[in-house]
């Protein structure tokens, strides 16, 4: 009976240490506007990866290297070059997949500054989807925050990534409804 009790306090302790040790949970942003538009009006602008003109944050974009296609997953980087006062803050992304015949890309970061976007490991899609004839646009991320262990600051801790990451997005959004309008 002794021994039982040991083994199921020795077990116990290590599912707590365990538990104690566990590192940040991934985490999920999804929004959405419906636009008035077409979809494939809407696609045009947002479509293609190697132009993020429409994002109010993006001064410009390139790709890397240069000449590269825009359309290949895997093989498919751009830089964003983003709007600051001082410096040329950027952020890196890859293409992961692309189909246009359903409007939709996905994409991730590959290198970005936790200063410039308090996140790790971010992959994200963009699609839009016929709602009526309308446009409804759904931008979809997950990711880590900045700070991968346990304790982070505040400025890298869960809260400043998703407040980050849906700041990026409701500012892409507003500027697609500013551009498009949208239905009620």
């Amino acid at each position: 009976m002794t021994r039982m009790l040991g083994v199921a306090l020795g077990a116990t302790l290590i599912l707590a240490t365990a538990a104690a040790a566990h590192g940040p949970s991934r985490l999920k942003t999804e929004m959405s506007v419906t636009l008035d538009a077409t979809p494939d009006e809407v696609w045009e602008v947002i479509g293609r990866f190697d132009d993020m003109s429409w994002h109010p944050a993006v001064a410009s974009t390139e790709m890397t290297p240069e000449g590269a296609p825009a359309d290949i997953p895997d093989e498919s980087t751009r830089i964003l070059h983003l709007q600051a006062e001082s410096g040329d803050p950027t952020m890196t992304e890859q293409l992961i997949q692309i189909d246009p015949e359903n409007r939709m890309y996905k994409y991730m970061i590959t290198e970005v500054a936790v200063e410039v976007l308090p996140v790790t490991n971010y992959s994200s899609s963009l699609q839009v989807k016929d709602k009526d004839g309308k446009a409804e646009l759904v931008w979809k991320g997950g990711y880590y925050r900045g700070f991968p262990n346990n304790d982070p600051p505040e400025n890298l801790n869960d809260a400043a990534a998703e407040a980050a990451v849906a700041g990026v997005y409701q500012a892409g959004l507003d500027a697609l409804a500013e551009r498009f309008g949208t239905v009620e």
